[in-house]
């Protein structure tokens, strides 16, 4: 049998095994003994490494914990109370709180879910409802823990650009094409294609899409433009700004004149026809010179 870390003959190439997973902390502040103690007895049952302090300013001197973990906080507390450590954590998105007390009441809640907790549970309380609110806190501690460390390596990533890559990187994200950042940067269309090649292949992107949404993530400033007039709908830009070879000669269709239609419309003359500022009436029926007071053809109609 091989040795751990080394491929046996024969074999393909081993993958890269994946870290190792850390095991979440149930971090516990309560003054009293017997719940604490409790409290350690259901964190080991569950699978977590539980660490126990009867006070917040014991939490506070413990160092930070890196991996997944919440807190399990009791609302009472000695000289710091719970609602205050918690305004301490504002800061500390990795670690969902999830407060206990004895004596809760309406106003303490509302409080403490506004400021953020996870839950707020009183006491006495089953073993399962607090159990499922640290799993739900641990889960939701291991989601921030991952889009942290992803952050750190977009961040790393965009740090080995060139400040020449950085500014054609911004300048792609923000919309713009190839030959207008040629002309804004003054050069060539073959040149920017370069750096937009090399910024793909180190932020480790695979379209723009992805690229727009890790500058996003790393807040890359934009850079203002002119948009294109062929993508502005026409609507919404000026008329006098509009050339008028392109804007339609609108001409009011009267409404007597209907294609298709054999409707006579009545005049307020009493004839047959209407105005003939109004509708076109055919001339080889009706004589131009018919002013609409007598009909001399009959059987003439609008058209």
């Amino acid at each position: 049998m091989s040795s751990a870390g080394q491929a046996e003959p024969g074999s393909r190439a081993a993958k890269p095994e994946p870290a190792t997973t850390v095991m979440p902390v149930v971090f516990v502040v309560d003054d009293d003994v017997s719940v604490r103690e409790s409290l350690e007895l259901l964190i080991l049952s569950a699978g977590w490494h539980p660490v126990i302090f009867a006070s917040a300013e014991d939490f506070l001197a413990h160092p930070r914990h890196g991996g997944p973990s919440c807190l399990v906080l009791d609302v009472a507390l000695p000289d710091l109370s719970g609602l205050d450590l918690q305004k301490r954590l504002v800061d500390w998105t990795d670690m969902p709180i999830i407060f206990i007390t004895g004596y809760g009441d309406v106003p303490t809640s509302v409080q403490a879910m506004k400021a953020g907790a996870a839950e707020f549970i009183t006491k006495p309380f089953v073993d399962e409802v607090l159990r499922q609110a640290i799993r739900q806190a641990i889960e939701r501690s291991q989601a921030n823990v991952a889009q942290e460390a992803e952050l750190r390596e977009l961040r790393k990533y965009h740090s080995s650009l060139t400040p020449r890559e950085r500014e054609i990187m911004a300048l792609v994200v923000s919309g713009l094409l190839n030959k207008q950042i040629a002309a804004r940067l003054g050069i060539s269309e073959i040149t920017v294609k370069a750096h937009r090649g090399r910024v793909m292949r180190k932020m480790r992107v695979e379209s723009l899409a992805h690229l727009v949404r890790v500058a996003a993530a790393l807040d890359v400033p934009l850079v203002p433009h002119a948009i294109p007039k062929y993508l502005i709908p026409k609507y919404l830009i000026p008329k006098y700004l509009i050339p008028k070879y392109l804007i339609p000669k609108y001409r009011p269709t009267p409404s007597c004149h209907r294609a298709g239609s054999r409707t006579r419309v009545p005049s307020i003359h009493g004839s047959g026809h209407a105005d003939l500022n109004a509708c076109r009436v055919r001339k080889r029926q009706v004589q131009p010179r018919c002013l609409h007071i007598k009909a001399t053809t009959p059987g003439a109609r609008c058209v």
